[in-house]
């Protein structure tokens, strides 16, 4: 059956309103200063936010605590170049992480965090910090989405201010941590599905599904789903193969130190 010209007539409409708010919103974001051209703002963490490894940072920190034997941050360090040079997977390399970095009982973890918290705050990059604050101040919803565990990236996304975190999470046995994790790690196409669920979860509590516009900062080509997913792509002293895509796809290249 043919449609109605009201039909027709209410369609063509609605196209229009659209049409007219999605222009008077990148009006207003363009030309209201304070405003944030970007509603979400995520950031990976390692040689992202941070020029380092924030496994790394942790092992060193437990060790000068007395909490992990001497060595241990050397053990971490070795099964990290195993990693790189593709002797071993990324499940591999973070349920050592998990295993040996966090060999604690689980109710000291929120002291240990909040002194590793105290530790790294004076470490942070400065440009780092001012983009995570322009972000901020503009209104953006910030989030930190890093495959590191969540009691290792809680403590800096505190000290960055940044007040989401999307990490893997380690399983905790008769208060233990055991070296697995609940569910996937947060890696890869992984972060695309845990980003979604968190943005699902938000408009049940008033806030939205998608944003209008998302950036994603990350060094890395393992984000490579993550970047595409988001609409604006910046590659952050990007690995080879990130930059051979961030090149050919025209996105933003920041090759400054942190």
């Amino acid at each position: 059956m043919a449609p109605s010209t009201t039909r027709v007539q209410t369609v063509a409409e609605g196209r229009a309103q659209r049409a007219r708010g999605e222009h008077d919103h990148e009006a207003a974001d363009r030309g209201a200063p304070g405003r944030s051209a970007f509603d979400l703002a995520l950031f990976d963490l390692d040689f992202t936010l941070i020029p380092s490894d924030s496994g790394l940072r942790w092992a060193r920190f437990m060790v000068a605590e007395g909490v992990l034997p001497g060595g241990s941050d050397e053990a971490y360090l070795n099964v990290c170049r195993s990693y790189v040079a593709g002797r071993i997977d990324i499940e591999t390399l973070h349920a050592f992480a998990a295993r040996t970095l966090l060999a604690v009982d689980a109710d000291a973890i929120p002291g240990l965090q909040a002194r590793f918290e105290a530790a790294v705050r004076a470490e942070l990059p400065a440009a780092a910090r001012d983009l995570v604050a322009q972000h901020l101040e503009a209104g953006a919803l910030c989030c930190i989405v890093t495959t590191t565990n969540e009691i290792v990236a809680r403590p800096y996304a505190r000290a960055f201010g940044i007040p989401n975190l999307l990490a893997s999470v380690p399983a905790c046995e008769d208060g233990r941590f055991c070296g697995a994790y609940v569910g996937a790690l947060c890696h890869g196409a992984g972060k695309v599905a845990r980003v979604e669920d968190w943005l699902r979860g938000s408009a049940v509590q008033g806030g939205v599904s998608r944003p209008r516009r998302s950036i994603f900062y990350s060094d890395s080509a393992s984000d490579l789903p993550l970047l595409e997913w988001a609409d604006e792509a910046v590659a952050v002293r990007p690995d080879a193969r990130l930059r051979a895509h961030a090149e050919l796809r025209g996105w933003r290249i920041i090759d400054a130190p942190a």
